[in-house]
């Protein structure tokens, strides 16, 4: 399911990234990046308001886009330019909080995340996973076991070698 991301809309919700910081955008790409591989390659495209104008390439690539408008304005119209061309509605998320962004998305059948509510799904990218042994319910192994498996695979402890 691609996603299409209000960027500076999230970035106020991340705690990690300070939106007076110039490298802001860079920083939420490489989260996203990170994002969309966590979910086997899916499609992020994200718009900025402000900030560098064009479509700088070293923030493209790993699953991600980005792409600038000249002004807030801008960008909340290119959100909606984008969100009335999408054929596969069902197939696409929104992720804003902005009123009228996710209004149009609303309107047209679109899934829509609030930034909030992403933020949160890009905070736990950062928590740690639960191991193999965690997943499973695994425990060590105590010192019989270990003494029985030893004798199962013809291990002398005592002589410290395997038995002939």
């Amino acid at each position: 399911m691609p996603i299409l991301i209000d960027g500076h809309n999230l970035i106020g919700q991340l705690p990690a990234i300070d939106i007076a910081d110039p490298d802001d955008e860079a920083r939420l790409v490489l989260l996203l990046r990170r994002y969309a591989a966590r979910r086997r390659g899916r499609k992020v495209v994200v718009i900025f308001d402000r900030g560098v104008y064009g479509h700088p390439g070293n923030l493209n690539g790993y699953g991600v886009e980005a792409h600038f408008a000249r002004s807030p304005a801008d960008a909340d119209a290119e959100l909606i330019r984008r969100i009335r061309a999408v054929r596969r509605r069902d197939e696409w998320l929104v992720v804003s909080s902005d009123r009228a962004v996710a209004g149009e998305a609303r309107a047209r059948g679109i899934p829509v995340v609030s930034s909030q509510e992403f933020a949160r799904r890009l905070a736990a990218l950062d928590q740690p996973r639960a191991s193999a042994r965690e997943k499973i319910g695994d425990r060590p192994l105590s010192a019989a076991e270990v003494e029985e498996w030893m004798r199962f695979f013809g291990f002398d402890k005592e002589a410290g070698q395997e038995e002939g």
